[in-house]
């Protein structure tokens, strides 16, 4: 099984050392996102976890404990845009999470660390020029530290209209993504990186970008020299080609404060979830009581015994 570590919350950053605490358990009680009352117990012993795919903004705090996860496979997922705080309101500065990326990569290799460059948007401050400009001065840092870059176009979502309407962000035109795409693919051709979409429905063959995988059975397969019998991620949007994993993290859990995050709902509850955060619970939230609901998720490796010829 792949374990998503999370695309709900940022657990390297914020619970890194509750995650390992579950690693040494050797399992996690995962809430129900839509019954709070009903947890997976998922198991995360080595004979059932083929990889771990951690997504974050700031992987810092586990960077210095990687010796813990010697009997596991995994990549990084790491968001580097260059958005100022008015946008990403508690991230580290650009540059000191630049330097972040590179120390990861040198610690696990470029070939296990994907740099996302998402949400895209633009308003007034951040131009379609803004993008251009700020994704080669990053691509030129970050060249030698990763093999490729993932990217996409800011979704829309309900629960944050307001927000975007205060800052003028509106939905790009087919136009507009192209004159940036254009732009994209000859800096990452330059400085020979790949660049492919995540979940979008645009074609961009013409710029040599191709729909891309976040969840990534090739990559997967690479890593842990096994080939995987794995299919398509059902509960996933239509666009997405991601493989199927299980997602440990839970909604409204990261106080990052990014203006455009889908994982939270309403910042109030943030706060209030993280007082409700114990390291040593096997719930990310809370302890088990009476009132939980607990079912042990039916897991199997989806490796075979198949090596690949990577």
């Amino acid at each position: 099984m792949i374990i998503s570590a999370s695309r709900r919350t940022d657990i390297p950053a914020l619970y890194s050392d509750w995650f390992f605490n579950r690693l040494k358990e050797g399992y996690v009680l995962v809430q129900n996102p839509r019954n709070p009352y009903r947890f997976s117990k998922v198991l995360l012993n080595s004979q059932v976890v083929d990889c771990f795919v951690f997504w974050s903004k700031n992987p810092l705090p586990m960077i210095n404990r990687l010796s813990e996860l010697d009997n596991y496979k995994y990549y990084f997922q790491f968001t580097l845009t260059p958005y100022e705080r008015d946008i990403e309101i508690r991230l580290p500065s650009v540059e000191k999470r630049i330097e972040i990326f590179k120390r990861l990569s040198d610690r696990i290799g470029g070939d296990k660390i994907v740099w996302r460059y998402d949400p895209i948007f633009i308003n007034e401050t951040y131009s379609i020029e803004f993008h251009q400009e700020a994704f080669f001065r990053i691509t030129s840092q970050l060249k030698d530290y990763t093999e490729k870059c993932i990217i996409s176009f800011i979704d829309h979502y309900a629960h944050i209209k307001n927000v975007f309407d205060r800052f003028h962000i509106k939905p790009m035109s087919d136009y507009e993504i192209k004159l940036i795409m254009e732009s994209f693919s000859k800096i990452v051709s330059e400085f020979n990186l790949k660049l492919k979409t995540c979940a979008e429905d645009i074609d961009l063959n013409e710029f040599n970008i191709s729909h891309g995988v976040c969840i990534d059975k090739g990559l997967i397969e690479q890593i842990i020299e096994c080939s995987l019998i794995a299919k398509k991620d059902k509960n996933q949007r239509a666009m997405c080609n991601c493989i199927e994993s299980v997602d440990i993290g839970t909604y409204d859990t990261c106080p990052h404060g990014c203006i455009y995050c889908y994982a939270t709902t309403n910042s109030d509850r943030v706060y209030r979830n993280i007082k409700l955060h114990d390291k040593k619970s096997p719930k990310l939230l809370g302890h088990p009581n009476e009132t939980d609901i607990i079912t042990l998720k039916e897991m199997k490796a989806l490796r075979t015994n198949q090596k690949t010829l990577f």
